[in-house]
């Protein structure tokens, strides 16, 4: 077998990568890299993986970073930067077939211009059975929403100064999700729902009413109702969703459509209210002052 020129390589591969935009890369994709560059005969066949991972790992504008996760430390992951790529860029690269959501989606949509300390990426459950709306009690509703705060996912990994949150949501085929600035992300109106859902997830019920208010104009009410709709939830979001669209001011036809769905029992902006007023038009407690 012919001795490698590691040299050779390394020069290869800066000309290759030149034209290549900032890229997140696994131990995974860098193999597939090589196979790529092999099937288009940039490389030659007989280079194996460890002398091309040992060429790749020296040139200028590649660092490894050694991402950790404190709550579950066998949950470290190992990523090869290729120039500056976006911290949005790392988050997704940590689970496969993940798209940005919550907080990090209202950032992207520029809902509003705070600048995110944690991102959060969504890798769907496996397929379940939906619970059975008939199932839902105003007493099991009280008893949910008494507690103080909604769980939390603890697989948060640290990156510099950034928190990445890995959240396993529910099983939707990945239903309104799109691209936006070559990345996967919730479209806006998915965006709008799944914040009100998990307020905690985009900064707190205050930060869902700017974000209400940022959408002001933008959103598809048709888009929103559809997409609530197929996401199949047993809670009555549409209550709190139409309460928000009002106090952010939003045209009266857009919630009023809310008003038509049902409002067979009272509900809660949030988790654990402490001092509660109430909304009869939507039948709604929220934090008093809001």
């Amino acid at each position: 077998m012919p001795k490698i020129d590691l040299e050779y390589i390394s020069f290869r591969l800066t000309k290759i990568l030149k034209e290549v935009p900032p890229r997140v890369f696994s131990l995974r994709g860098l193999q597939q890299l090589l196979i790529q560059f092999k099937d288009e005969d940039l490389l030659p066949q007989s280079l194996g993986f460890t002398v091309f991972k040992k060429c790749f790992l020296k040139l200028e504008e590649v660092r490894e970073e050694t991402i950790l996760c404190p709550n579950y430390e066998d949950k470290k992951e190992i990523r090869y930067l290729w120039k500056q790529p976006s911290v949005f860029d790392v988050a997704l690269s940590l689970r496969p077939r993940s798209y940005l959501s919550h907080g990090s989606a209202v950032f992207l949509h520029g809902l509003n211009d705070q600048i995110p300390k944690t991102i959060f990426v969504n890798q769907e459950q496996s397929k379940k059975e939906p619970p059975k709306k008939s199932s839902l009690t105003q007493e099991s509703l009280n008893q949910a929403f008494a507690s103080v705060k909604q769980r939390r996912s603890r697989m948060i990994y640290e990156y510099g100064e950034t928190n990445i949150t890995i959240l396993n949501g529910k099983h939707t085929q990945e239903l309104e999700v799109g691209n936006l600035a070559g990345r996967r992300v919730t479209k806006l109106e998915r965006t709008l729902i799944d914040i009100v859902v998990r307020p905690e997830y985009a900064g707190g019920v205050y930060q869902v009413l700017e974000a209400y208010k940022g959408a002001k104009g933008k959103a598809s009410t048709n888009v929103l109702l559809a997409t609530l709709k197929k996401l199949q939830y047993v809670y009555p979001y549409h209550q709190a969703i139409g309460f928000y669209m009002q106090r952010a001011g939003w045209q009266e036809k857009q919630y009023a459509r809310l008003l038509k769905l049902e409002l067979e029992f009272d509900f809660y902006l949030t988790y654990g209210i402490k001092e509660p007023e109430y909304d009869r038009t939507w039948r709604l407690f929220y934090p008093q002052g809001f």
